[in-house]
């Protein structure tokens, strides 16, 4: 999972491109403190963490291939420790063990102009203010939402051929990813949008002319959700991050996760420990 901080409360100012826009993410957080190193959590920062105002940073290299796949992560850099020694790392095999009353999630979602990027690892859409979700009395605003191929998380052992994440984050910056799988079958017009307009090698941020988007299109209708909590599923793999995965899938043709996955090749993290977490429903 990549995530991007919004412009919210004591974070104003701030839009941290989730996993891959870090060099203007590391100079919109100098102006807020030594923040920096938890909000890096939060932009899976590619860049170790130096003295406030220090122009200089390291850029470490992480992959999911060779000598910087997943299982090195936390060798690589310091500051990736908690790839590698976390109790709550994400993605899992979602298997409910806690069956209780949870809150539902409230979606207010709205149509937004499409931003589109490719940050290098993954296909992302940015989105403007003014969307969010609620659970358990937290507002949460809708940042980004970006795309693994196959899934990171699996469903009672199950894989399936692509995984939508959609990024969220509270007045204080807390995390919240709504995260849908998605099987081969019919077209989505949601998709579809993505697969026209996203861009096949690495660029900055694209304002797409007259194509808006609204994750509501996307998200299963009266699906209910799995919660528990967990983490970032790339580097420096922050946890305290609220998980909602919809226990209804979506679908998108073959043809549309080939494309997808041409341009991304296989960004998914192997499936991490529980460590005795619930998982609720």
């Amino acid at each position: 999972m990549y995530e991007k901080l919004a412009k919210i409360s004591v974070l104003k100012g701030i839009r941290i491109s989730y996993y891959f826009n870090w060099e203007n993410t590391m100079k919109k957080i100098a102006l807020i403190s030594t923040m920096a190193l938890a909000l890096s959590g939060i932009g899976c920062s590619s860049y170790l963490d130096t003295k406030e105002g220090d122009v200089s940073k390291k850029k470490v290299s992480w992959g999911y291939t060779g000598e910087i796949a997943p299982i090195h992560w936390g060798d690589l850099s310091s500051e990736f420790a908690t790839c590698k020694t976390g109790k709550e790392q994400s993605p899992i095999n979602v298997r409910p063990t806690h069956d209780i009353d949870q809150s539902a999630v409230q979606f207010d979602y709205q149509i937004s102009p499409m931003r589109i990027l490719n940050n290098g690892y993954t296909v992302q859409v940015n989105f403007e203010e003014g969307s969010s979700i609620a659970f358990n009395g937290v507002q949460y605003d809708l940042l980004q939402v970006h795309f693994h191929t196959p899934s990171e998380n699996i469903l009672m052992g199950e894989s399936y051929p692509m995984e939508a994440h959609f990024v969220h984050a509270s007045k204080d910056g807390k995390l919240a990813v709504v995260a849908v799988l998605i099987n081969e079958g019919k077209d989505s017009d949601f998709i579809q949008k993505v697969v026209d307009n996203m861009p096949h090698s690495k660029t900055g941020e694209a304002l797409v002319s007259g194509v808006h988007l609204n994750g509501l299109d996307f998200i299963p209708d009266q699906a209910g959700h799995f919660g528990f909590k967990g983490s970032l599923t790339t580097p420096p793999c922050t946890e305290e991050v609220q998980w909602l995965m919809m226990k209804a899938q979506t679908t998108a043709s073959k043809a549309q996760i080939e494309a997808l996955n041409s341009v991304m090749k296989d960004n998914s993290r192997p499936v991490q420990p529980l460590h005795g977490r619930m998982v609720h429903e």
